[in-house]
């Protein structure tokens, strides 16, 4: 490696590098060139795991009104980018907060040009010890999502939910 002929201040401590003088300044370059890639590719990675969860159903809103007889009647909006019988929304249930499934209501076809869209459930038996309830998704490529809501029972309204009775 050529050098310029400037004099570089000595590394701390006496060391020399095993380039010569002048390449511990190209050796710091290259580790900010390393860093810069490295943050690069953690963006990348992590712009891509965003994509994906993008992709799977989101639960939007739910509805519950409670019945004469004790049960729920359950109201539950979907989004999902489906694109046919390949990929669509094709479940949402209730969970208790032991994650024993209380009731499933399967669709059985895509909502491609529906969006989002509202699917109810009558006579779901929720025991009377249950405060609080997820109501969670489903989709025939990644599975049950991230994305429910969390009920409570005890309460008229909260976040992406309301109750009637």
């Amino acid at each position: 490696m050529a050098r310029c002929g400037r004099r570089r201040p000595p590394l701390p401590g006496g060391l020399t590098h095993r380039l010569g003088c002048d390449s511990i300044y190209l050796c710091a370059a290259r580790g900010r060139i390393r860093r810069a890639l490295f943050l690069a590719l953690c963006g990348i990675l992590v712009a891509s795991s965003l994509d994906a969860v993008a992709d799977v159903v989101e639960v939007v809103a739910v509805k519950l009104e409670r019945s004469g007889d004790g049960s729920w009647n359950i109201h539950t909006t979907l989004r999902h980018a489906d694109t046919g019988w390949d990929h669509y929304a094709d479940a949402w249930r209730v969970v208790d907060p032991d994650g024993r499934v209380v009731a499933t209501r399967t669709l059985y076809h895509p909502h491609v040009d529906e969006q989002p869209f509202t699917r109810g459930l009558s006579g779901v038996r929720i025991p009377a010890d249950v405060r609080t309830v997820r109501v969670e998704a489903r989709d025939t490529v990644h599975g049950w999502s991230p994305r429910s809501v969390r009920v409570d029972l005890g309460k008229d309204r909260g976040d992406r939910f309301e109750i009637s009775n």
